[in-house]
């Protein structure tokens, strides 16, 4: 099967390099309409630069269509422009990845405050407010592919990262939101979790590994979590040729008796209350609540 994007028009944020610019480039050598959108800034969210418009010429010079866009994520009227523009030139949005981000890496207890905030308003916020900007467009037209980008910080933590792991963390609940509201309208929204060489990593990855972890060996996940055959509420990792999938579990649990209702009854029950046995993958936000009914209505509320 071979995956065609045409006549599709697509948002990539943060695609003036790195990861954004290789699903930007791909997404226009399969037919794809696509909006560069970067700020240009530097890696810590300062400064500006015209790198959105470069990577539009090397899609317009290899035949496809392109606009760029400096948006800020972070503001959400800035969003709402790019989107208008984007209906104004290709009449509607069909694919939206939320690839824009900074980094501001500090331990916890050297932070500031600003720090955490800038940081925790490009990722979380940035993503809910070009979401949001595309929204109701996706829903009209009955279509909508979004890919959020989470991180391994961000489901298994990191250490000098609190702000950002914070911040990938938050765009799989909102993932997973998103893909509840959105299923009636056709809309699958999916998180990506990428390993790769870019200016992200650059001093992190020694030489060899920052080559062997190129942008070009992601893209392929990324645009197959927003193609027409996506899937939806995945969390999706992929890095070096590397594919895997990750997942929020609940295990069985114990239900304490009227009586071990204490701390010192949970202390007592530790063991089998943290054991990673039985685990079901977590589908909507309810089921802890539906499963302790369960659990009690076995034994008849006690």
């Amino acid at each position: 099967m071979r995956f065609s994007f045409k006549d599709k028009v697509a948002i990539v944020t943060g695609a003036g390099g790195g990861l954004g610019r290789a699903y930007a480039l791909e997404l226009a050598r399969r037919g794809a309409k696509v909006v560069v959108n970067d700020l240009g800034g530097a890696r810590d969210g300062t400064g500006h630069s015209d790198a959105a418009l470069a990577v539009v010429e090397e899609i317009k010079a290899a035949g496809g269509a392109a606009m760029s866009n400096g948006g800020n994520v972070a503001e959400y009227a800035q969003m709402e422009e790019m989107v208008a523009r984007a209906k104004e030139a290709w009449g509607t949005v069909h694919i939206l990845i939320n690839n824009a981000g900074i980094l501001r890496d500090k331990t916890f207890i050297k932070m500031e405050p600003a720090d955490f905030e800038l940081v925790v308003r490009v990722h979380l916020l940035g993503s809910a407010f070009a979401t949001k900007a595309v929204w109701e467009t996706m829903r009209e037209q009955n279509y909508g592919r979004i890919l959020m980008t989470t991180s391994s910080s961000g489901i298994g933590g990191n250490f000098g990262q609190a702000n950002y792991s914070a911040a990938k963390m938050g765009v799989v609940g909102l993932a997973k939101t998103l893909h509840l509201e959105g299923a009636k309208y056709n809309i699958r929204v999916n998180s990506l979790a990428p390993t790769a060489g870019t200016r992200m990593t650059e001093d992190i990855f020694p030489e060899e590994a920052y080559k062997a972890f190129s942008p070009e060996n992601v893209a392929p996940a990324a645009l197959f979590l927003v193609s027409e055959d996506a899937p939806s509420n995945a969390i999706v990792a992929a890095g070096g040729g590397v594919c895997q999938s990750a997942f929020v579990t609940m295990n069985e649990g114990v239900l304490l008796g009227t009586s071990e209702r204490t701390v010192e009854g949970f202390a007592a029950n530790w063991a089998k209350i943290s054991a990673q046995s039985g685990d079901a993958v977590i589908q909507n936000g309810m089921e802890q609540s539906m499963h302790a009914m369960g659990m009690l209505a076995k034994v008849g509320g006690k």
